[in-house]
């Protein structure tokens, strides 16, 4: 008994290990036109619009299909199906290096952009390895994969100034071609998927993992998603540009800048999965809204310039957010969306255990098309607007509706759970106004002589 015990250990953390590992590789490749987009964009002469659309593509891909690869992994199994998208993903990559005009250079991104549907497929297999108690923290040491978009900015720079942009996609796509072999040989099949297999039995058909899909709930779920992950994976997209173009850096000082805000949206995701175990999801939900309103609220204000008419001359000053202090605020962004992407798949195995991959996948979908919409709307804005920090006004609204939404769907479902919490539950003086029958006090006569005369006794919910 212990040694099978021992033995479903050792997988367990092989998988996830190896299952993590794979994941960072492929979101690595999945970012590489944050980087070598730049250089793209130089050679090319693109506008801010063109550029926004190069980099987004890759991402559209990688969210189109995650609802599809969601259902597969749930269907054959998460291994299989993880190792033909590093695969496909490995070539169009490496094919990518040889395209040299800008429409190849789409085409090509939509291959690329298949890595991006690893993820789903890694939620869907290792949340059958871990019991729900164990689901958070698994799910967000696995999303600290996403740290793969610091890699490429951290690495990529480097090797494009040396060797060019060609040998970076030429490197990134053999890395995850060997990562694909290794995975296949180091994990094993889910338990789940092996009982299934033993038994006989047929896998889920496709209309009854869409079942789900129907909920309200679900599409509530992806617009958390769409803003913790797409604006994350947006904004590690945009950033490298935004400091070029604001700030006045080289691409190397740029990306190692932008480099720590997709470590603090990955490293720490981890973290996120134990908060939510501790304390529960909907509380972290909480915390990430309101921090990410704050900061992006801060980061939308554009650098101004003030004069004033004193009494005896003009007073002049300016606002704006220094490349430190800018640095400093949107690594805590970073930070808050690392904690709220760890808490929304927190709630998945839990809420839809039988369908994980599924919803899993249409959640990443929503969340992935974030990150290929919203880099396109930053592109937009600066060409109509003309104003920088635009960006940050858009996700300033995207994350105070999600808020404001999230806040409604729950004071609802307690209502409905609990019917007592409609009425004044803080306010017991409005009582005399919305009576509660069901929480009227028992009548207590002061006076045998006097039936009429009662007083009723404070109930303790009130005292």
């Amino acid at each position: 008994m212990n040694n099978s015990k021992e033995g479903k250990s050792l997988d367990q953390g092989v998988a996830l290990f190896v299952t993590t590992t794979a994941f960072t590789i492929c979101f690595a490749v999945w970012t590489i036109f944050a980087i070598i987009g730049v250089q793209i964009k130089q050679n090319m002469g693109l506008n801010d619009t063109q550029f926004s659309l190069l980099i987004g593509t890759p991402i559209l891909t990688g969210s189109l299909i995650r609802l599809i690869l969601g259902i597969w992994a749930d269907q054959y199994g998460g291994r299989p199906i993880f190792f033909a998208v590093m695969i496909s993903s490995a070539v169009c990559t490496w094919l990518l290096s040889y395209a040299d005009t800008y429409n190849m250079m789409l085409v090509a991104a939509l291959g690329v952009g298949i890595s991006g549907g690893s993820f789903v497929v890694g939620i869907t297999y290792l949340s059958k390895w871990y019991s729900k108690e164990r689901q958070g923290t698994a799910l967000g040491i696995f999303g600290i994969g996403n740290i793969g978009a610091a890699v490429t900015k951290f690495c990529a720079p480097f090797v494009m100034v040396a060797y060019g942009w060609n040998s970076v996609a030429q490197i990134w796509a053999a890395t995850l071609f060997v990562m694909a072999i290794l995975f296949w040989i180091f994990t094993k099949d889910e338990p789940e998927l092996r009982q299934r297999k033993a038994k006989g039995d047929k896998p889920k058909t496709i209309a009854a993992s869409l079942e789900p899909l129907k909920k309200l709930q679900v599409w509530r779920f992806s617009l958390y998603y769409f803003f913790v992950f797409g604006a994350f994976v947006a904004l590690a997209l945009w950033l490298p540009r935004y400091y070029v173009g604001v700030y006045g850096m080289n691409i190397k000082v740029a990306g190692m800048l932008a480099a720590s805000f997709s470590i603090a949206g990955s490293a720490f995701r981890a973290i996120g999965g134990y908060l939510s175990d501790k304390y529960g999801a909907r509380r972290v939900m909480y915390w990430t809204f309101f921090i990410c309103a704050a900061c992006c609220f801060i980061l939308s204000y554009p650098s101004t310039d003030y004069i004033v008419h004193g009494i005896r001359d003009d007073i002049a000053f300016s606002s704006g957010l220094g490349v430190t202090s800018f640095t400093i605020i949107v690594f805590v962004l970073g930070l808050f969306m690392s904690f709220g992407k760890a808490a929304v798949y927190k709630h998945i195995p839990v809420y839809y255990p039988d369908n994980v991959g599924s919803v899993a996948g249409i959640v990443g979908l929503i969340g992935g098309l974030g990150g290929f919409f919203l880099p396109i709307c930053f592109g937009l804005m600066n060409d109509i607007i003309g104003v920088w920090t635009s960006c940050f006004m858009l996700l300033f609204l995207l994350v105070s509706t999600a808020l404001v939404w999230m806040h409604f769907a729950i004071i609802n479902m307690e209502k409905s759970k609990h019917p007592e919490l409609r009425g004044p539950k803080f306010f017991p003086e409005l009582d005399s106004i919305n009576p509660d029958p069901s929480l009227e006090p028992p009548i207590i006569p002061l006076s045998h002589d006097s039936p009429d005369l009662v007083l009723r006794s404070a109930p303790s919910a009130y005292a």
